[in-house]
């Protein structure tokens, strides 16, 4: 019986080790104010809704993660998993995942400005990961997790320095913002594999413990915007 207790304990320890590395890509502390902050700023309309199409570019920590997040709201046309911001041409993942290309995992969003604005973007982008982790989301680690915006356009770049200001100053977060700022020069898509990858594999532990919870608490703070 002694021998069976241990056996059935160290199953345990050895299925507690190897989830719980997988439990990454998410945030420690839940966030305030951070939809308080874009309401009260009215002064800033939508200066791109005269365009049929516009782009977005975010990294926030796993590509996998970001691209459900944003394909849940009304307005946007296509989500791309890929690599950008670094300085290795055509990387594949193994090489990014390494952290010596400088890319970024992020995710090129195709738009409609008159059904979603560059604001309400940017809103859900600091809603979907926590901006104040240098290098890191959750348990990934490593500059290909780093959040950043790589603006397309210098109306882009000034709205995400200006919510960056406004976001510190009602302290939002437990910690500063360290986002980077980057202009889009050019992006890698990713592997076919890594395109919808939460949709095709929706039993897979990481798409279970991490993006699923993520998932659940983006659309609660996106219910109204939702497709």
């Amino acid at each position: 019986m002694k021998i069976q207790k241990i056996v059935q304990l160290y199953r345990l320890i050895v299925m507690l080790l190897f989830v719980l590395p997988l439990t990454s890509c998410g945030q420690k502390k839940e966030t305030h104010n951070i939809s308080e902050v874009f309401k009260q700023e009215q002064k800033h309309k939508n200066v791109f809704q005269d365009v049929k199409q516009d782009t977005a570019t975010f990294a926030a920590g796993c590509f996998w993660c970001v691209e459900e997040q944003f394909k849940q709201l009304k307005g946007v046309l296509s989500v791309t998993s890929g690599y950008t911001g670094g300085k290795t041409p055509n990387p594949d993942y193994e090489q990014v995942s390494a952290g010596t290309t400088g890319h970024a995992e992020a995710c090129n969003i195709i738009y409609d400005p008159s059904v979603i604005s560059f604001k309400d973007l940017l809103e859900a982008f600091f809603t979907a990961h926590d901006p104040t982790q240098l290098n890191r989301q959750g348990n990934d680690t490593g500059t290909q997790y780093r959040s950043a915006v790589f603006y397309h356009s210098e109306e882009q770049r000034e709205l995400t320095l200006y919510y960056i200001k406004r976001l510190d100053e009602e302290k939002a977060f437990p910690r500063k913002i360290v986002t980077e700022i980057a202009p889009y020069k050019v992006f890698y898509k990713a592997e076919d594999y890594h395109q919808n990858y939460y949709e095709n594999n929706k039993d897979q532990q990481y798409c279970r413990f991490v993006i699923a919870p993520k998932l659940d608490k983006f659309r609660r703070a996106f219910k109204e915007k939702l497709r």
